[in-house]
């Protein structure tokens, strides 16, 4: 079938189920199968915005910097323990890169000097529109500038840790690291040799 996307999709409703913290939309929408046929269908978008994440990493130590905080949707999905992840945080008004700066200093209390973005990708493309920016960034004990800890304001409490690349990639297979961006970055600076002598 020949044209975009664009040509198969013909929106006829809208409806905001929620605008609280984010917005949950249904949309009902007709969509032209390859058969040749229009087909109904109802589906609800989440939409929180966009965000990025970032890996700092230490190649003389060969640790990295994650961060140990409480999450209600994976509690609620019967995980007991607070999730191990990568900092990251929504843009809102910023763009990628300054809003990592931000987030960074904010959740671990270091300073990145010069994070280099290294892909994009939806997280849950099912039902969440969020796109999140990947970057990387090395980093020097001398970076950190304040304790971090997050904002108290939003219900952060975030504690700050500094694993070996290695003990971070058996955290995965031991399961204690079960957030999907951070298994990404993870696996990203094993294959890409980040921390490579």
């Amino acid at each position: 079938m020949n044209g975009s996307i664009h040509d198969r999709i013909r929106i006829k409703h809208v409806k905001v189920l929620s605008d609280d913290w984010a917005i949950l939309k249904k949309t009902t929408f007709d969509y032209l199968r390859k058969d040749g046929t229009w087909q109904t269908q109802n589906r609800e978008t989440y939409d929180r915005g966009n965000g990025a994440v970032i890996l700092l990493y230490n190649r003389t130590a060969r640790t990295v910097v994650l961060i140990r905080q409480f999450r209600l949707p994976a509690y609620v999905n019967g995980h007991p323990e607070p999730l191990i992840e990568a900092p990251a945080g929504r843009l809102d008004a910023d763009d990628p890169e300054t809003c990592i700066r931000k987030e960074t200093e904010e959740e671990t209390g270091y300073r990145v000097s010069q994070p280099r973005r290294v892909f994009n990708a939806f997280m849950s493309p099912g039902s969440i529109t969020e796109r999140l920016v990947f970057f990387v960034a090395e980093y020097d004990p001398s970076d950190r500038i304040a304790a971090g800890g997050g904002d108290a304001s939003e219900g952060e409490e975030i504690e700050v840790i500094e694993p070996t690349l290695e003990a971070a990639l058996a955290m995965i297979e031991r399961g204690d690291i079960i957030d999907a961006k951070t298994i990404m970055l993870l696996q990203y600076a094993q294959l890409k040799g980040l921390l490579a002598g």
